[in-house]
C-alpha cells in the first residue's frame, strides 16, 4: 500500500513537503504521480516521475512551484510545495500504475493508476 504523509495548514507563500511511501513493495519500479481534489471539484493529475530514467511531468498549475523527487533508498516519492496559494487548498493523492509508463498524455488520468494513497489534506490560508 501507499501511505502519505505530510500536508497541513500553512499561510500562503509557505511551503510544504508531501511524503509517500511505499510498504510491502518496491516504489522504484513504478511511475508514480500526484493528484489532488479540492470540495466539489473532479480530482486533478498534478505531476509524475518516470520510474526509468527520472523524467517529470507537471501540470501548468503547479509548474515551477512543485517538485517531485524520489528517495530510492525510503522507498519514497516526494511532492516538494513551494509558494502556495490558497487556490492549492486540496486533498493530495499519491498514486502508481500497475503496470503503464506514464507520459505527457496520461499521467494525469487517474484511470492510469491502479494503487492510491489515503489523501492527506492541504489547506492554504491569504
Amino acid at each position: 500500500q501507499l501511505v502519505q504523509s505530510g500536508g497541513g495548514m500553512v499561510q500562503g507563500g509557505g511551503s510544504l513537503r508531501l511524503s509517500c511511501t511505499a510498504e510491502g513493495f518496491r516504489l522504484d519500479i513504478y511511475d508514480v504521480g500526484w493528484f489532488r481534489q479540492a470540495p466539489g471539484k473532479e480530482r486533478e493529475g498534478l505531476s509524475s516521475i518516470s520510474h526509468r530514467d527520472g523524467s517529470t511531468f507537471y501540470t501548468d498549475s503547479v509548474k515551477g512551484r512543485f517538485t517531485i523527487s524520489r528517495d530510492r533508498d525510503k522507498n519514497t516519492v516526494y511532492l516538494q510545495m513551494n509558494n502556495l496559494k490558497p487556490e492549492d487548498t486540496a486533498v493530495y493523492y499519491c498514486a502508481a500504475p500497475a503496470f503503464e509508463d506514464l507520459n505527457y498524455m496520461n499521467y494525469r488520468d487517474p484511470e492510469a493508476y491502479d494503487y492510491w494513497g489515503q489523501g492527506t489534506r492541504v489547506t492554504v490560508s491569504s
